[in-house]
């Protein structure tokens, strides 16, 4: 739809010294799920845990949606 965006975050998490997921780093990826999935399932093994997030929303009108988790593997923290 125009005017409409979806986009696609990887966020992976490492423990803290308190065995705490903490962020490590977060990267917007492309329109693709299942791409945004395998990238993530690829990192899962390097980090206490992984999140694949999709939001929508419709800029124009001032609407972004809640952030759907599309893909969580081990343990994460708060993201938005």
């Amino acid at each position: 739809m125009r005017g409409s965006f979806m986009s696609l975050s990887i966020f992976a998490y490492d423990l803290d010294e308190r065995g705490q997921p903490i962020q490590a780093w977060e990267t917007v990826v492309g329109h693709d799920e299942a791409e945004a999935v395998r990238e993530a399932k690829e990192h899962a093994g390097r980090h206490a845990g992984i999140l694949v997030v999709k939001r929508e929303g419709k800029p124009a009108v001032g609407e972004e949606g809640d952030p759907i988790i599309v893909f969580q593997s081990g343990r994460t923290g708060d993201f938005d």
